[in-house]
């Protein structure tokens, strides 16, 4: 069964570690239903929320993915709602 989830990244020195956070993302992005990024200037921070609908294995997989690029660290949220 499919769930949503959030999952929240945060990423220390983006300039370094983007190119893999993205790349990582486009490899899911069947079940990336949205994103929002906010970047913050008077730090070298970003933080991102992606939006996803899908298998928890597929979640899991991309959660897992993002959190071994060094220089971000990832929390995800599931509903407890199943979807059909």
């Amino acid at each position: 069964m499919k769930r949503i989830a959030v999952i929240s990244a945060v990423l220390d020195n983006p300039h370094h570690c983007q190119q893999a956070f993205n790349d990582t993302v486009s490899d899911f992005q069947g079940i990336v239903k949205g994103r929002m990024g906010i970047p913050f200037d008077e730090v070298p921070v970003a933080v991102i929320s992606l939006t996803v609908v899908g298998e928890l294995d597929a979640i899991n997989s991309l959660t897992g993915k993002l959190g071994r690029i060094e220089g971000v660290t990832v929390k995800t949220a599931v509903a407890k709602t199943e979807l059909p």
